[in-house]
C-alpha cells in the first residue's frame, strides 16, 4: 500500500494543476447540484419488522383515503384569564381565524373545536387540526403565512394561539454561530502547530472542498432518496473533522521529510506513502463502521451512516490527491517561518563560502518537545497514570448505567419556539397524554364476529389503569378493520406510557387467540418506543461487531495481540464515558441549561450507537497515528521505552492538535437547537476528548511501558496469516533507496533494555 500511495502522492504532485482543476470543478458541479434540487422531506422514523410499523402498513392499505402523507398542523387557542374560548367573542375569534384557514391554498380540511370535543373541560383552551393536500417540504411560503397570519389575527382579539405539528417543521440549519466559532478554533489551532498560515490554509482549504463536495450531492439526492438534515449535519460534522485532520497528518509528515532532506516531490510521495497509508486504513475503519449501521434495520440510521461514509470517503481522497497537488503549487510557503528563515540564512552562508546547498536547513529532530517530555513522564509513572486515568473514566462512565432512550418530540424543542408552547398549552388542557396519543388497530378479517372483538379491546382498554381516554371505534368500508384511539394519562416520552403500550399489547393476546383477531398498538409514541427497544437490543450485538473489528484491524496493522486488545478495551472506556456525560445533561439535566436544554428526558435512541460506530473509527485514527510511530521506532531497534519517547516526539502534538480540531468541530455544532445535533455534538465531542487525551495519551503509553517488549509479541504461526499492510512504510525504504530517503541505519541508535 505504501508504494502504490508513494506514487499517487508524486503523481498528484507533479500534476498538481490537472488535480486542483479536476478538484475544482469536481466542487463547483456538486454545488450547482445541490443548489438546483429540491429540498429533501424530513420523514418520521420507521423500522420494518416492528409491531406498530406493521399496523401503519396496515392502515396504509385499509384506510388508503385517511392516510394521506399530507402536512398537518395543529392550532391551539387560550382565552384570556378569566374568559373561556366558548364566550361569544372568543368563540368568534376562533371561528373567523379558521375561517380564512380554509380558503387559502393547500388545505385539506380544517376542524371545528367545538364540534369535535376539540375544547377542555375547563373551556379555557381549545384546538383545530387542518390538513394540507401536500408534505411539508411542498408547503408554499404563502401557505405557511396564512397559518401566521390566522393565529395573528385571534391574537389580536386576545387569546393566545400556539401552532404545533408538522406544518412549520423546518430542516435544520447547518449554518450558525457556534459552528464557526468551532472553525475558527480549528483554524487557530493548525496556525499554531504548523506554525505557517499557507499550511493552515491548506488544511482548511481540503476539507471544505470535501464537504461542499459531499454536501452538494447529499442536498442533490434529498428529495429521490429521502435524505433528511440530519444526514446532510452528519456529513458536515464529519467531513470537517476528518478532512482537517487527515490534511494535517500528510502536511506535518511531508514537512517532517523536508526537514529530513528529501526533495519536494519525494517528501510529497513519501508522506502520501506513509501517513496516507494510515489515512486510507483510518478512514476505513470509519467507513465501515457508519456503512455497518444498515444491519441496524432502521432505514434513516442506515442513510445517516451511508451519509458520513460518503463525506468520510471523500476526505481520504482529497488528502491523498488534492493535499499534495497544493503542497505543490504553495511550495515552501507550507514549511514553517522558522524553518523558512533558517533555510535563507543557510543558503546565503552557502553562497559566501562557494558551497552547494541542495537542502533547506533541517529542523533539530532531536529536541525535546512537549510530546517527548510527557512521555517520559508517563514512563517513570505507568501505574499511577493507568490507575489515575482509569478510574477517572470508570467514574465518568458510571451515569451510563441508567442510562435510558427515546425520541425526542415538541416537547424537547426551546420554550421560545410556538411548537414546544403549543405542546404545553396541550397538556394544560387535556393532560400530558393527549400529545402522544396510541391508536390501536383491530384486523378482524379472519374474526367470526368483528363486532365482539371490537367491543372487547374497548371495554379492555377503557378498563385499565393509565388509559385517560379511549374513543368510538372507526371502521374502514369493508368493516374489517377498526381503529381506535386511546390517550394515556402520562406523556409520551415517560416511562409509566411506554409500560402502557406493554401491558396493552399483553391484554390484548387473549383476546386475539379469543376471535382470532389481530390487534396492534402504533402510533407515533408506540413507533418511537419500538425503535427505542430496537436500539437498545441491538446496541451490544453492534458494539461486540465492533470491538471484534478494531482487534482484527489492528492486529494486522501492528502485527500484535496485546496491542489491539488494549486499544479495544481503550475504546469502550471513552464510549463509556461519553455515554456517562449524555446521561447527565440530557437526562439528569447537569449543565443542560448551558447548551439551551431546557427539558431533560431519555437520550435519543439513535445517538448511542451512532456515537459507537463514529467514535470506533476516530479512535482507531489516533490509535494509527500515534503508536504507528512508535512501531516504527521499535522496528528499527529502538527499546520498548525509547520507542514510546520517539513516537511521541513526531505524532505526540499533531494528534493532540488533531483531537482538539475534532472536539472543535463536534462542540460547535451543541448551539444548534436541534435535540439529535446537540446530542450528537456532545456525545462525540466528549468522546473525542476523553479517547485521544485520556485512553491515548496517557492509558495507552502507560500499558505498553508496563508490558515492554511484549506489547509486540506476535506467534510466527500467526504472522505468517496476517497481511502486512506496511503501515510506517518499510517498503519504500527497501525499494526506493536512492530517493533521498532517510535509511533505517541513519536514524539514531537506541540502546537497548
Amino acid at each position: 500500500m505504501a508504494t502504490i500511495l508513494y506514487r499517487v502522492g508524486r503523481w498528484a504532485f507533479r500534476r498538481r494543476r490537472l488535480v486542483a482543476g479536476l478538484w475544482v470543478g469536481a466542487v463547483l458541479l456538486a454545488v450547482a447540484a445541490g443548489a438546483l434540487a429540491p429540498s429533501g422531506e424530513e420523514e418520521d422514523l420507521s423500522m420494518p419488522g416492528t409491531e406498530s410499523q406493521q399496523a401503519f402498513d396496515l392502515l396504509d392499505e385499509r384506510f388508503p383515503q385517511g392516510n394521506s402523507q399530507g402536512a398537518d398542523a395543529r392550532v391551539v387557542f387560550q382565552a384570556p384569564a378569566g374568559r373561556q374560548v366558548t364566550d361569544g367573542q372568543s368563540k368568534v375569534a376562533v371561528e373567523e381565524a379558521l375561517s380564512s384557514l380554509e380558503e387559502g391554498g393547500q388545505v385539506a380540511s380544517v376542524s371545528d373545536p367545538f364540534a369535535t370535543d376539540g375544547v377542555s373541560e375547563d373551556g379555557t383552551i381549545a384546538y383545530a387540526t387542518v390538513t394540507y393536500t401536500v408534505s411539508t417540504a411542498d408547503l408554499t411560503d404563502a401557505t405557511k403565512g396564512d397559518l401566521e397570519d390566522a393565529a395573528d389575527q385571534a391574537r389580536d382579539d386576545g387569546l393566545t394561539v400556539e401552532i404545533g405539528g408538522s406544518a412549520l417543521d423546518a430542516e435544520v440549519s447547518p449554518g450558525g454561530t457556534t459552528e464557526l466559532v468551532g472553525v475558527a478554533i480549528a483554524a487557530l489551532v493548525l496556525i499554531i502547530t504548523l506554525g505557517s498560515l499557507v499550511a493552515a490554509g491548506l488544511s482548511l482549504l481540503t476539507a471544505f472542498s470535501g464537504v461542499a463536495i459531499a454536501f452538494g450531492l447529499i442536498s442533490a439526492l434529498a428529495n429521490p432518496l429521502g435524505l433528511t438534515s440530519t444526514v446532510a449535519i452528519l456529513a458536515l460534522m464529519l467531513g470537517l473533522a476528518v478532512g482537517i485532520d487527515y490534511a494535517l497528518f500528510i502536511v506535518s509528515r511531508f514537512r517532517d521529510e523536508r526537514a529530513r532532506g528529501s526533495e519536494p516531490e519525494e517528501a510529497a510521495g513519501r508522506a502520501v506513502g506513509t501517513a496516507g497509508s494510515a489515512v486510507v486504513f483510518a478512514g476505513a475503519t470509519v467507513i465501515i463502521a457508519l456503512a455497518g449501521l444498515g444491519v441496524v434495520g432502521i432505514p434513516e440510521l442506515t442513510k445517516i451512516g451511508l451519509g458520513g461514509a460518503g463525506a468520510v470517503a471523500l476526505a481520504v481522497l482529497v488528502a491523498l490527491t488534492l493535499v499534495p497537488a497544493l503542497l505543490g503549487l504553495f511550495g515552501r510557503r507550507v514549511l514553517a517561518r522558522s524553518v523558512r528563515k533558517a533555510a535563507r540564512t543557510s543558503a546565503r552562508r552557502a553562497e559566501r563560502l562557494g558551497l552547494e546547498n541542495p537542502h533547506p536547513a533541517p529542523t533539530k529532530l532531536g529536541k525535546s518537545s512537549l510530546g517527548t517530555r510527557w512521555a517520559r513522564f508517563v514512563l517513570r509513572r505507568p501505574v499511577a497514570v493507568l490507575v489515575v486515568a482509569g478510574l477517572s473514566l470508570f467514574a465518568i462512565a458510571v451515569p451510563a448505567l441508567s442510562l435510558e432512550l427515546g425520541l425526542p418530540g415538541d416537547e424537547s424543542k426551546p420554550v421560545e419556539t410556538t411548537q414546544r408552547r403549543a405542546y404545553d398549552l396541550m397538556s394544560e388542557g387535556f393532560g400530558p397524554g393527549f400529545n402522544g396519543p396510541l391508536t390501536i388497530v383491530v384486523d378482524t378479517a379472519d374474526s367470526a364476529d368483528p363486532v365482539a372483538a371490537t367491543g372487547r379491546v374497548v371495554e379492555t382498554l377503557r378498563g385499565m389503569d393509565g388509559v385517560a381516554s379511549v374513543d368510538d371505534p372507526v371502521l374502514n368500508e369493508s368493516q374489517d378493520t377498526a381503529v381506535l384511539t386511546a390517550v394515556p394519562d402520562s406523556a409520551p416520552s415517560s416511562s409509566e406510557t411506554k409500560e402502557l403500550v406493554q401491558t396493552i399489547r399483553d391484554e390484548v393476546t387473549s383476546i386475539e387467540s379469543d376471535s382470532d383477531a389481530d390487534i396492534f398498538v402504533t402510533g407515533v409514541t408506540a413507533m418511537n418506543i419500538d425503535i427505542s427497544e430496537a436500539m437498545s437490543d441491538a446496541l451490544l450485538p453492534y458494539l461486540s461487531v465492533v470491538i471484534g473489528l478494531a482487534v482484527l484491524l489492528l492486529m494486522v496493522v501492528f502485527r500484535s495481540i496485546l496491542v489491539p486488545i488494549k486499544a479495544a478495551l481503550g475504546f469502550l472506556l471513552s464510549v463509556g464515558a461519553a455515554f456517562g456525560v449524555l446521561v447527565a445533561v440530557f437526562q439528569w439535566g447537569w449543565g443542560a441549561e448551558l447548551i439551551g436544554i431546557e427539558q431533560t428526558g431519555p437520550v435519543m435512541s439513535l445517538m448511542p450507537i451512532l456515537i459507537i460506530g463514529i467514535v470506533f473509527g476516530l479512535a482507531m485514527d489516533y490509535e494509527v497515528f500515534l503508536f504507528s510511530r512508535v512501531r516504527e521506532a521499535y522496528v528499527h531497534g529502538a527499546s520498548p521505552d525509547q520507542a514510546i519517547v520517539e513516537g511521541f516526539k513526531h505524532s505526540g502534538r499533531v494528534v493532540a492538535a488533531a483531537a482538539i480540531i475534532m472536539f472543535s468541530v463536534f462542540a460547535g455544532f451543541i448551539g444548534i437547537h436541534s435535540p439529535t445535533i446537540q446530542t450528537m455534538g456532545v456525545g462525540l465531542a466528549f468522546a473525542v476528548a476523553f479517547d485521544a487525551f485520556v485512553v491515548r495519551m496517557a492509558i495507552a503509553p502507560a500499558v505498553l511501558a508496563l508490558l515492554g517488549h511484549r506489547a509486540w509479541w506476535l506467534p510466527r504461526s500467526l504472522g505468517r496469516v496476517l497481511p502486512n499492510v506496511d503501515i510506517e512504510g518499510e517498503a519504500l525504504n527497501k525499494q526506493i533507496p536512492e530517493a533521498g530517503a532517510v535509511q533505517p541505519s541513519a536514524l539514531p541508535a537506541y540502546p537497548s533494555r
